[in-house]
């Protein structure tokens, strides 16, 4: 592969745009928009609505599925989304690639942490700045850039842009599986390590709840005839802890118990909480007939188990596919100069879905930053033009041929 005078045109039309790219980042993220706030999902819904606008495409917004959440009581509550933003260009073209991105955040209304300020070396310390704000600028940057080359049309591409990935996207998931099932080449914009490391194989994850339920009796007159739901919870709780190191690469995080009330009333009710990360299929096979196992068998007479939740994340190995789209990647950063490594994570993102619905995907494309999930979250600033430069080189060569997206497809349907 070489870098054309067509190509050139356009990733010095990106460079000529840096500043653009992080200013919108920065605003975007200093609008709050943890996943349970409604009110600052919409104002971002809104603002990426406007930008996307700009680009030569259908904009619409995309109404997600309900679901229903576990209440620490134990009752089932039903639950709405924000709307996804669907971008659609050339739907038609014989190679289609799929953009994923999600506007949520996981800092709440009420976090002390609402704005972007710079540090001392230049970073820039911000909620979602990161993850993945500065992805998205990213992506529409080279988006953007993309529609100049003379080769556009022959590349169709569609963006959706999540309210929910940083809760598992629940309500945007048969979403992602329909792009990915149509899609050759998926492109994500989760935030690539401070140096510039892209994610491989990503483990698979599930969040689950198990509901305890017993009998509620005064602890004093009458404690043998209540059924203590959280004592149940807490040897619930141990079973479960004890499956780790039982098979490689499996992990189970207790991550919560909730249930019980005064301290003279024998607990009722109790959930579980608690969360599981799998190498592969096999893995999370054994995990799920483990978990089912611990579900059927309560631990003292007279409670009942009820168990709600599952793999939200499949696991997404290395596959042929997944083998050759890096080394396309790699080849194209090495013609802009940057040098692409990946390496293993336990960590999972919407790639893990459109990996499992048929679409071979890199997931990391966002901005250079790192400590994400914390007060700490950071973006380097020089790494939007960088970032957006390699995105906008690959879809050169994926409307070249030189990445063959057709073939990336074929191997990864081959693997299924």
């Amino acid at each position: 592969m070489r870098i054309l005078q067509q190509d050139h045109a356009a990733l010095d039309l990106v460079g000529r745009g840096g500043a653009v790219l992080v200013d919108r980042a920065i605003q975007w993220a200093n609008v709050n928009s943890g996943s349970d706030h409604a009110e600052g999902l919409e104002a971002t819904l809104a603002l990426l609505e406007a930008e996307a606008a700009r680009l030569p495409a259908d904009v619409t917004r995309v109404a997600t599925q309900g679901f229903s959440t576990v209440a620490d009581d134990g009752s089932l509550r039903p639950q709405a989304r924000a709307d996804a933003l669907k971008i659609t260009a050339r739907p038609e073209a014989p190679i289609q690639v799929v953009l994923t991105g999600h506007y949520d955040t996981v800092y709440p209304a009420d976090s002390a942490f609402q704005t972007v300020t710079p540090r001392p070396d230049g970073a820039l310390n911000g909620p979602g700045i990161a993850d993945m704000k500065g992805g998205i600028s990213v992506m529409l940057g080279a988006l953007e850039a993309f529609e100049t080359h003379p080769d556009k049309d022959r590349v169709g591409w569609t963006v959706l842009l999540s309210p929910d990935e940083e809760i598992g996207s629940p309500a945007s998931a048969p979403l992602l599986a329909e792009l990915g099932a149509r899609g050759h080449v998926g492109m994500t914009y989760e935030p690539a390590l401070a140096d510039g490391t892209l994610a491989g194989a990503r483990k698979g994850s599930g969040n689950f709840h198990l509901i305890v339920t017993g009998k509620a009796a005064h602890a004093g007159r009458a404690f043998d005839e209540g059924r203590n739901a959280v004592a149940g919870a807490a040897v619930v709780a141990a079973a479960l802890h004890v499956l780790n190191g039982q098979r490689d690469g499996v992990t189970v995080n207790v991550a919560r118990i909730s249930g019980g009330g005064a301290l003279n009333v024998v607990a009722d009710n109790a959930v579980v909480r608690f969360n599981v990360r799998v190498p592969d299929q096999a893995a999370a096979d054994w995990i799920k007939a483990a978990i089912n196992d611990i579900a059927a068998s309560p631990p003292f007479e007279g409670l009942t188990l009820a168990l709600h939740g599952g793999f939200t994340r499949p696991p997404k190995p290395m596959d042929a596919a997944q083998t050759a789209l890096f080394e396309a990647v790699r080849q194209t950063g090495a013609l802009l100069g940057q040098t692409i490594a990946w390496s293993p994570s336990g960590g999972v993102c919407e790639g893990n879905n459109l990996h499992a619905a048929g679409l071979p995907n890199i997931d990391t494309l966002g901005v250079r930053g790192g400590l994400i999930h914390s007060t700490d979250e950071f973006a380097w600033p020089d790494s939007f033009v960088e970032r957006a430069q390699l995105s906008l080189l690959m879809l050169c060569k994926i409307a070249s041929g030189e990445i063959d997206a057709l073939a990336l497809k074929r191997l990864r349907m081959e693997s299924t």
